[in-house]
This record gives C-alpha cells, structure tokens and sequence, in this order.
C-alpha cells in the first residue's frame, strides 16, 4: 500500500488529494524494497528507496482523479499497489484538509514528543549550551562540519543525523549521539523531521548552532 501524510497530519491510504494550480512536494520512502512512485497523467516517476528520501514534484492543473502506480515489481502484490490523485479545487482542498480521517496526528506534536521520549533535549539545548548543536534555524542553513565541509540541512541530512549520526560531525562538537537505525519507523523519523523543521524561524543562538547560513524553503 501507499501511505500518504498531508502536512498537517492527515493520513490517506491509496488516495492523495492535492490543490489545483499550486507546487505539490512530495517526500518519498520506503520501509521495505524499492518502489517507484508513478503518476501517468502527470508525466511524473520517482523510484522510492530504502533507507533515503527522494523527492518530486508537480503542478496540477486541472481538477479531476488520476490514477498513480508502482511502476517497479515489488513483489507478490506489486499488481494492486495503485490508487488515486485527487485534485481539488483550493477552497475544496482546504475544507478537506480540516476534517479528520480518525487516526490524524500532527507530525510536529508528535516529532515534539518523540524528542523528548528519546532524550534529544537533553544535549541539542536550544540555546546551544547543551553536548550537541541546538537545532533552532538549522533547517533549510548550510552546517560547517568537522573536515571543514558544509551541508546543507535538508531532509536527508536530517534524516542521516538521526539514523547514522556519526556520517557528519557538526564542528565543534564530538561524536556522542546513539545511532537511532533500526529504532525508529518511517512515521516516527518524519515526524520528528517535522519537529525540527518547525524550529526553522526560532533564534539561531550565537553559539552552540553550527549553522553557517540560514535560508527559507
């Protein structure tokens, strides 16, 4: 199966709805084999990999359903693994995105909770006195790194740094933090991206942030 998020928590199985007229964003991965993320209609293709994020996007420009595919063979039930794009009108979309599936969760609250539940507030301080660099601006800002390199902290970087956090040491700071691989799931890893994510307009502090630049997305 497909299982689709929409910012604000709401979950879909099979189905995503989208706003017509506007950039669609999609954060793609896969906690099994490689799929491949196919919307015929929309001239778009994406594989979708173990273990990393790919991303895609498009522009919807008329309202409708359009059917989305695996087009790479997963396995026994590859035949079934479809289901709809559902392109609404941007007031339609928006009274959608305000109700509730039952199951929905805000994936900042939850990023917000899981950080707690494993201690991350206990060394990356947002003040940036803690062991660890405080993550406040750090989305979407270039990070100097020990080797004297800089990255940029997308997704993926983010994604890294909590499962294999030891792949790039921020400057200044030792390399203590546990690797979270195989700890986490795929729901829980994106929810606490999105955590973190939110944090991009707090105060970088003047130290302690290992954030070289900061830029919006």
């Amino acid at each position: 199966m497909w299982k689709i998020q929409q910012p604000n928590g709401r979950r879909e199985i099979n189905e995503l709805h989208v706003p017509v007229g506007r950039d669609i964003k999609l954060v793609l991965a896969s906690e099994d084999v490689i799929h491949d993320f196919y919307v015929p209609a929309f001239r778009v293709k994406m594989d979708v990999v173990p273990g990393h994020y790919n991303t895609m996007w498009f522009r919807p420009t008329k309202a409708g359903r359009y059917h989305f595919f695996c087009s790479q063979y997963c396995g026994t039930n590859h035949a079934v693994m479809g289901g709809w794009v559902t392109v609404m009108e941007p007031s339609d979309y928006a009274a959608w995105l305000s109700g509730s599936s039952g199951g929905d969760v805000n994936p900042v609250v939850a990023g917000e909770k899981l950080f707690v539940e494993k201690a991350c507030s206990t060394c990356h301080v947002g003040n940036g006195t803690g062991r660890a660099p405080s993550l406040n601006g750090v989305y979407g800002g270039t990070v100097r790194l020990a080797d004297g390199s800089t990255v940029v902290a997308d997704e993926a970087y983010i994604r890294e740094s909590i499962l294999a956090p030891s792949a790039k040491i921020v400057a200044g700071y030792q390399p203590l933090m546990p690797a979270f691989q195989g700890q986490l799931t795929e729901e829980q890893i994106l929810s606490l991206t999105a955590y973190i994510k939110s944090l991009q307009s707090q105060p970088v502090p003047a130290t302690g942030a290992g954030v070289v630049t900061t830029g919006k997305k």
